[in-house]
């Protein structure tokens, strides 16, 4: 791996500074990375298990209450749920009039409610009217309440800016200035600015959205980390266009989506919605799944938090041992690539010397290095100086399992590992990992060559393809063994 760099502060989110004219209308007062902002689907999933469980214990409280058959209260509320997802009431539309909200609330309820009722009527004549009616006023206030409260919660988000995209739109077309246009009407979207080789015909701003500078400008743009979504508004039909702007943006990370070019102001209204909600004509970018991001998330917090209880005693000694072989900190920090490009401060045990430590990973770690001290060799060798990184875990900037974060400007066989594969950021399209599938693979340790670096990418993108749950699971059970029977691996 890179060697040992510090980085003596931690990375503050970005304050968007200067003339209005530079930030535009559509852009944020602060800029959050895409890895701290909230997954809408996740968010839409959560609010229907709010709603299921406050519909069960309303449909318990009304059987009771009216001596309903006991399976009504677990029918009825499957039947409500169902419906609301049939139509569209977790779309989280901030356009969406209160009146029509409520009004489908009340109407899923009342649907579920007679259709349980007149099964359970057909089954049993002597079932209860009322009871049908106190069902669906109880599901009714339960369902109201909750999604008043999901509204609120949905503000405060729209809020801070962890639910609105952030787009970046390539081309300044006629449909990027309808589309802008829209969103100016609606603030469904975030446009933070737009790219077009033709800056010098476009001017400095399209519909008060600034120009930030070409095609070429946008693969190593500081933004990045902060997009979700990359818009090409370049004209379907301009299909050789489109592949030309496709290669070009081939290094980049971010999802990126073609709008379908339409004059009509009706379904450009509708293709901003769709924008709000990523559902575009998907061209490449990862598509990630908000169940298996959540399992992974829980799955991160519970081992990583376990992991410090008990390593505790372990990483106590080592810090100690630190101090006592060499004068120097017992950390040290550097920043590495993280999800979407975004840098990020890696937690690492000190190895080297303080006055030798490679702070921008030139210098690849060998046999022997003289750099490394007594402690160092052991604590490399067994990968304990990797144990700090678990603090990256529990904070979101880093998981359990995923590609290596490699130092920024790392260079390899004295190029720039990030310029010797097309692709090579297209491993940033998940987080980081404390270990991970190129690691399981015989890819661990530093990578001297070009074709190290290669291999090390080509294992990394094989694992963001084929990512699950229970592939995390067989990574983390073979990493222990891979540790302990690669001895002769360079750390």
């Amino acid at each position: 791996m890179a060697d040992d760099a510090g980085a003596h502060r931690a990375i503050p989110e970005v304050e968007v500074s200067g003339p209005t004219h530079r930030r535009g209308p559509l852009r944020p007062d602060r800029l959050q990375s895409v890895r701290t902002r909230v997954s809408g689907a996740g968010l839409a999933r959560l609010f229907q298990f709010g709603d299921a469980v406050a519909l069960l214990l309303a449909s318990f409280a009304a059987t009771r209450l009216m001596n309903l058959p006991e399976v009504m209260w677990l029918g009825a509320p499957t039947l409500a749920i169902v419906l609301l997802v049939a139509t569209g009431a977790y779309s989280m539309s901030a356009r969406e009039r209160l009146r029509r909200r409520f009004g489908r609330l009340l109407i899923a309820a009342a649907a579920a409610g007679g259709a349980a009722g007149t099964i359970y009527s057909l089954l049993d004549p002597a079932f209860p009217v009322i009871g049908c009616a106190t069902w669906v006023a109880a599901a009714a206030a339960a369902l109201c309440t909750t999604q008043t409260a999901w509204m609120f919660v949905l503000r405060r988000l729209r809020a801070k800016g962890q639910l609105t995209p952030n787009l970046v739109i390539v081309g300044g077309t006629a449909a990027a200035q309808r589309l802008i246009r829209r969103a100016l009407k609606t603030r469904d979207v975030n446009i933070l600015g737009i790219f077009d080789d033709r800056k010098d015909r476009v001017g400095p701003e399209v519909c008060g959205v600034p120009v930030l500078g070409k095609t070429a400008d946008l693969i190593d743009h500081r933004i990045l980390p902060y997009v979700d979504r990359i818009v090409i508004t370049v004209p379907p039909k301009a299909s050789a266009r489109i592949s030309q702007l496709l290669e070009r943006l081939a290094p980049i990370p971010n999802p990126i989506s073609l709008l379908l070019d339409d004059d009509d102001d009706e379904m450009q209204s509708r293709a901003v919605g769709r924008i709000a909600d990523f559902d575009l004509m998907h061209i490449s970018g990862a598509s990630e799944k908000s169940s298996y991001l959540l399992v992974k998330r829980i799955l991160d917090l519970t081992l990583s938090v376990l992991g410090l209880i008990a390593l505790a005693p372990l990483m106590t000694a080592v810090a100690v041992a630190i101090r006592l072989d060499s004068p120097g900190p017992i950390f040290f920090r550097q920043r590495r690539h993280g999800y979407m490009n975004e840098e990020i401060v890696v937690w690492k045990f000190r190895s080297m010397k303080v006055e030798e430590t490679d702070h921008k990973a030139a210098r690849q770690v060998t046999a022997d290095d003289d750099r490394v001290t007594r402690v160092g060799k052991f604590i490399r060798k067994t990968s304990l100086d990797e144990l700090p990184q678990i603090f990256n875990i529990i904070t979101g900037e880093m998981s359990i399992v995923g590609p290596r974060p490699h130092a920024i400007g790392m260079l390899s066989g004295g190029a720039e590992a990030s310029k010797l594969v097309e692709t090579y950021a297209h491993r940033h399209r998940i987080k980081p990992g404390l270990t991970g599938w190129a690691a399981v693979n015989g890819s661990r340790g530093p990578v001297d060559t070009a074709e190290d670096v290669r291999r090390r990418v080509a294992l990394d993108l094989e694992y963001v393809e084929r990512r699950s749950f229970w592939l995390d699971i067989s990574i983390i059970l073979r990493t222990a063994p891979c540790l302990l029977g690669d001895s002769g691996a360079v750390r």
